[in-house]
């Protein structure tokens, strides 16, 4: 192979002949060395061969020595590309240095000053400090803007190299500068392991910002928490929060009556921790199952050892409770422990776990290795062509909301989750803090603005007050409406869509005008643009010339559907045929 690629460089005499048969041979021994080697080695070993042969021969004949950046990203280009050859999008390659981003949002865990961001008229502004962190003890507010991290300005940067200068080693000091009110502060926080809450209540207290209250309605004591992600630890923080909100208290008059548990936007997480959750609740039973094809069955079962109280339960879910949400929210269902109230889940029932690669520098590989599912034996999983998935909202607590409903209820809770000076809702809620009423139920769901929310609570009350279940949503076959439901957003996007089809067509109209005759010979086209195909024929032959089927054009989009199919022109033919062509005569021979 040297011996070749001296002579190339040589340029001996021969010309284009010489390099040619310089090109043979050096394709032949490649060849030939692929061949002895699929002789010897072993079928996993084969897989490799072909991708060892690109690597080798650009590395040795691509017009540029390839340098270390696209040496990496062609094996990261490798990887993924037989990671998404299997079509699913929950296994993933992740690089090493994008692991400690990976493992940050899968645990909510990392090391900084604890603040959530964001960027604000093209400075780093905080959006509100977290609980317990470097940053809620050092004074920092909400509405602070970081103009400086260690006297470098914050003006241009994006998120995400603020977010770099951030975060570091636990214990390391970080100098910043905030501005308030125009005044300057510079300050230095001490970095520190920081954990993500995951689990919130109803509002903060006044008093103490950094805590939650878990009463939605303090007169008929129904507790309320809701859980954002299945972080290491969640459930002992839901079991906290319900024995703060009294789910355990001995004075019978104090202690709670009903507890609801919102999973909405809930993407999941660790699964053990939605089996901890579940068997809170459960005495008994099934929680889920696991399968896969190369672990053994797993049957998870609720024991009666620290089962809570058997108060009235109501679990909140919608299209973005995913995963471990599924599996808490059917166990619940599926055990007559609960109900169901909001909108169809998303249907996700597979189980990731995150495999360390031995030799990938520090890269992961979140593989998907098992399916779960439900008490019943049934699987969540959503695909294209499913009409029934997920956890179903029980029979008559369908509780769709609108656009406008939905922007307004994430307003609110964005306003109540900001830990501000004065403890309150932020300046853009419905009350100032001398008008709210925490104590008021009605006062409370008027302020929450949150339909599905408040179809819970009245459930759960109308349960305490009567021992019965009383529908507060949609009656009717809730499957036939969810379907109906899917079934418009469907139509809607197909719609959306085919108005976007439109508007590129005109913007393509406009671009060939302005273009003239250098827009007459399009590529891709089949046949000339003037062609009116509008009740005309299409025929489908097969290889030997045999018609199999003959169709009725409708319309002229058809080239626009064909151009991505497996069709081409016949070979030879350079450019479309033109529309109706004149008839060959002897004088004047048809021309193709």
């Amino acid at each position: 192979m040297s011996g070749s690629s001296n002579a190339v460089s040589a340029r001996p005499t021969g010309g284009k002949n010489w390099f040619r048969m310089s090109l043979i041979g050096v394709l032949a021994v490649a060849v030939a060395g692929s061949t002895i080697a699929l002789t010897q080695k072993p079928a996993e070993l084969q897989f490799f061969d072909p991708i060892i042969d690109v690597k080798t021969t650009l590395s040795g004949l691509y017009v540029e020595k390839l340098t270390d950046e696209q040496l990496k990203k062609m094996q990261d280009g490798a990887i993924n590309g037989m990671v998404e050859a299997l079509g699913d999008p929950y296994t993933i390659y992740v690089p090493g240095d994008k692991v400690g981003n990976f493992n940050k949002d899968l645990t909510g865990e990392y090391v900084g000053i604890g603040a959530s961001i964001n960027i604000r008229d093209g400075w780093l502004t905080i959006v509100s400090p977290l609980e317990d962190s470097p940053a809620y003890r050092a004074g920092i507010m909400a509405e602070d803007r970081v103009i400086e991290i260690e006297g470098k300005t914050t003006q241009g940067l994006s998120a995400d190299e603020c977010i770099s200068k951030l975060i570091g080693v636990a214990g390391t000091k970080v100098n910043i500068v905030i501005e308030r009110k125009g005044e300057k502060i510079p300050m230095t926080l001490t970095r520190a392991p920081i954990k993500t809450r995951s689990v919130k209540g109803v509002h903060r207290l006044e008093k103490d910002a950094e805590k939650w209250d878990f009463r939605i309605d303090p007169v008929r004591r129904v507790g309320y928490v809701r859980l954002t992600q299945f972080t290491p630890g969640c459930a002992e923080e839901i079991l906290n929060a319900l024995l703060d909100a009294g789910v355990n208290d001995s004075d019978p008059n104090k202690r709670l009556q009903g507890v609801i548990i919102d999973l909405r936007d809930n993407g999941g997480g660790v699964l053990e921790e939605a089996i901890a959750i579940a068997d809170l609740f459960l005495t008994e039973g099934t929680i889920v199952s696991t399968r896969g094809r190369s672990f053994p069955e797993r049957v998870a079962k609720a024991v009666e050892k620290g089962t809570l109280p058997n108060v009235p339960l109501a679990v909140l879910v919608n299209g973005s409770s995913a995963s471990a949400s599924e599996v808490l929210a059917g166990a619940l269902v599926e055990n007559n422990r609960a109900i169901a109230i909001g909108t169809r889940s998303f249907g996700k029932g597979s189980v990731q776990s995150v495999r360390k690669l031995p030799n990938g520098n520090g890269a992961e590989l979140k593989v998907t290795e098992q399916g779960y599912y439900l008490p019943s034996g049934r699987s969540i999983t959503r695909k294209d062509t499913s009409a029934e998935w997920g956890v179903d909202p029980t029979k008559g607590y369908f509780v769709p909301m609108t656009d406008k409903e939905l922007i307004e209820m994430y307003r609110v809770r964005r306003e109540l989750e900001i830990i501000r000076a004065n403890g309150g809702a932020g300046p853009s809620g419905a009350a100032t803090p001398t008008e709210q009423d925490w104590s008021n139920p009605d006062w409370i769901l008027s302020f929450l603005k949150d339909p599905q929310l408040s179809a819970a609570v009245k459930a759960v009350q109308g349960k305490i007050d009567t021992g019965e279940w009383k529908p507060t949503g949609k009656e009717g076959v809730v499957g036939t409406q969810i379907a109906f439901d899917e079934l418009t957003r469907a139509r809607r996007l197909q719609q959306q869509l085919e108005r976007e089809m439109i508007r590129v067509d005109r913007r393509i109209e406009a671009l060939e005008t302005a273009s003239a005759d250098l827009a007459k010979s399009k590529v891709g086209d089949l046949w000339p643009q003037d062609a009116d195909l509008t009740g005309g024929k299409l025929q489908i032959t097969d290889k030997d010339g045999k018609v199999i089927a003959t169709l009725d054009i409708t319309g002229n989009n058809l080239q626009r559907w064909l151009i991505d199919a497996d069709v081409k022109k016949p070979e030879g033919e350079s450019k479309p045929v033109a529309a109706n062509p004149a008839p060959a005569t002897p004088d004047k021979p048809e021309t193709r």
